[in-house]
């Protein structure tokens, strides 16, 4: 079931940039990024540094519509070998933005594409994409990634409560439904009192918020990181430590259309 999150978001923005940062610091940008196929170290600090100052853009000045453009002073060095340097000046730019909205209420209404619209979800979205980012370059670079369990939590509610209205990037998730009557899945943390249960129906999907006594078509428990890495696609189903009970068709519909 979601629950209300505890986490500190400006502070974990600024803790995750930090991380990012840290782990690319005189690497090989050229090197491979398995985790995002066709991508160099070089492409995800372009990627991860672009779309951090976009935020930082939307959060100061609060924008109440959907943007028309997503154009904005990347200030984008030109050579790769400076984009380390680059991705740390943008790093406290971000912080400065998510700190800025945190100072002026994280409950400001703004326009956002999914559920919360208020500031917040521009801040809890900026933390997941550079946590995310964060262990594609740790991963890619061989390190092992750790997350803390109710940091991770979080980021699996954030995931499913706004993947039903993620279809303008992510067309396939039209095919998160049922056409035999309802079929439920449930996300289980083995670390965090947390849980979640997604209901297929005919007309699209969602988190049933009240359902906690559910027994579900199928089930997955696993540790809040590992349930993190796999809903985002970081680790697959088949890679052991989750214990998955109920309907594996089901589950291999979801995650085939839930990816993003």
């Amino acid at each position: 079931m979601s629950t209300p999150s505890q986490v500190d978001y400006p502070a974990a923005v600024a803790a995750q940039t930090a991380g990012f940062v840290g782990a690319v610091a005189g690497a090989d940008l050229a090197t491979a990024v398995p985790s995002c196929p066709g991508w160099t170290l070089a492409d995800l600090v372009k990627h991860a540094g672009s779309v951090q100052r976009w935020f930082s853009v939307l959060l100061r000045q609060r924008i109440q519509e959907r943007p028309t453009s997503r154009e904005v002073d990347l200030e984008l060095p030109e050579h790769e070998t400076d984009y380390p340097e680059w991705r740390a000046a943008g790093a406290a730019a971000a912080a400065a933005a998510a700190a800025f909205t945190a100072a002026g209420d994280l409950n400001n209404p703004m326009w956002a594409w999914g559920a919360d619209q208020h500031a917040r979800f521009w801040v809890r979205q900026m933390l997941f994409e550079t946590l995310l980012h964060r262990v594609d370059a740790e991963l890619a670079l061989g390190l092992r990634p750790t997350v803390d369990h109710d940091l991770a939590a979080d980021g699996v509610d954030e995931f499913l409560v706004n993947l039903p209205f993620a279809a303008f990037f992510a067309p396939r998730t039209a095919n998160l439904r049922s056409s035999d009557g309802e079929q439920t899945i449930r996300f289980s943390c083995a670390d965090a009192d947390r849980d979640w249960l997604v209901r297929l129906r005919a007309d699209g999907f969602g988190l049933d918020q009240e359902a906690a006594a559910v027994t579900a078509d199928a089930t997955v428990r696993g540790s809040a990181q590992d349930l993190l890495l796999l809903v985002y696609g970081r680790l697959d189903l088949a890679a052991g430590g989750f214990e998955i009970v109920g309907d594996e068709e089901l589950l291999a519909r979801w995650f085939a259309n839930s990816a993003f």
